[in-house]
């Protein structure tokens, strides 16, 4: 998959709710964030969703990608979201893997929250 695929697959789970969930992220995923539970599946992290507002904007920075094997890419990124007058910034990283043709799924996903002080930096 081309990078600009894997951003724009990432952008819309940052956009998205439930139900590009259901088709993005696989059913074994494993999700690490910062609230609770902090450790969700994908069931835990579609009903989360479901409950939240959407993000209006989405920006990523010091992006990377890596390939370790055929099928498989892990992704990391800081990202900035906004909703009205919510910021969220974090430090995030996605892994995904190929299932078929064009058909991809997140298997892993992980955010950090970095203290305030480094974010203001």
């Amino acid at each position: 998959m081309e990078d600009e695929r894997i951003w724009a697959m990432e952008e819309k789970l940052w956009h998205g709710g439930d139900e590009v969930y259901e088709t993005l992220v696989d059913e074994n995923v494993v999700m690490s964030l910062p609230s609770e539970p902090f450790l969700f599946t994908r069931d835990q992290a579609k009903e989360a969703v479901k409950n939240t507002p959407r993000w209006e904007e989405v920006s990523f920075s010091d992006t990377k990608v890596n390939r370790p094997h055929e099928g498989l890419i892990v992704i990391g990124y800081q990202v900035e979201a906004k909703r009205g007058e919510e910021t969220y910034r974090c430090y995030a990283s996605s892994t995904m893997m190929r299932r078929g043709h064009e058909d991809w799924t997140v298997v892993h996903h992980s955010q950090v929250v970095p203290p305030k002080a480094v974010v203001d930096a």
